[in-house]
């Protein structure tokens, strides 16, 4: 790759902000440079690259930085124009598919409700209606996608949303002791993520459970007991 085309992505591994930039990466074919920032001592380059927010994910091409997940995927999708595309070419899909980036959005907040353990019994009524109206939406095919043949197709936006947002929902539901995914309750919503995390793709971004487990009990006893300033 010539210095006039590289890519760096600034990043920290448990970000799932920072994962769904990676994977989308890799769908793509792009060849890029990974660089793990430190949150706690932030790197002079990711203050320089994101002076406003100061946070990863951060995408560097040409020497210019891109922040925020969602803008990093569609500057992927829009720079590099080979197949597959991650956004739909026809922009009453594009639109769809933004609005279920949105609505997951949302069940990612309802989620981290749940494991603050504020007012749980509600954030896990809220969280459970948010993914009923998932399933009804692969149901109805208003999401746009397939769950069927993934392993036969490219993955789009959705599949990279929705598996790094639900991909470790089994050690997330050891440590929180909560019920996340349901074949009983949610079974095309279950498929699809189970068919998802097992595809090689996916796999080579997971990071190891031995890392993954201490990092959420540290979330759970420290970060999400610590005092609002």
């Amino acid at each position: 790759m010539g210095e006039e085309n590289k890519v760096t992505l600034h990043g920290s591994w448990a970000s799932p902000y920072v994962k769904r930039v990676e994977l989308a990466l890799k769908v793509k074919g792009i060849p890029f440079e990974y660089v793990e920032e430190d949150l706690r001592d932030k790197s002079p380059l990711l203050l320089k690259y994101n002076p406003i927010h100061k946070k990863v994910p951060v995408l560097v091409h040409n020497g210019k930085p891109v922040s925020e997940s969602f803008v990093i995927l569609e500057y992927i999708d829009e720079t590099w124009k080979n197949q597959p595309r991650l956004f739909p070419q026809d922009p009453y899909e594009r639109a769809r598919v933004r609005f279920w980036a949105s609505f997951i959005q949302q069940v990612i907040d309802c989620m981290l409700k749940v494991f603050k353990g504020v007012e749980q019994d509600k954030a896990l009524e809220e969280f459970y209606e948010k993914l009923s109206v998932l399933e009804d939406g692969i149901k109805n095919s208003s999401l746009g996608i397939t769950t069927t043949n993934i392993q036969g197709r490219d993955l789009g936006l959705l599949d990279i949303i929705i598996v790094i947002t639900l991909g470790a929902y089994e050690v997330q539901e050891e440590v929180f002791g909560v019920k996340i995914l349901s074949p009983e309750k949610t079974p095309l919503l279950y498929s699809w993520v189970t068919t998802l995390i097992d595809l090689p793709i996916v796999k080579g971004i997971t990071p190891p459970r031995d890392k993954v487990v201490p990092f959420l009990h540290f979330l759970k006893d420290v970060v999400f007991k610590a005092p609002m300033n």
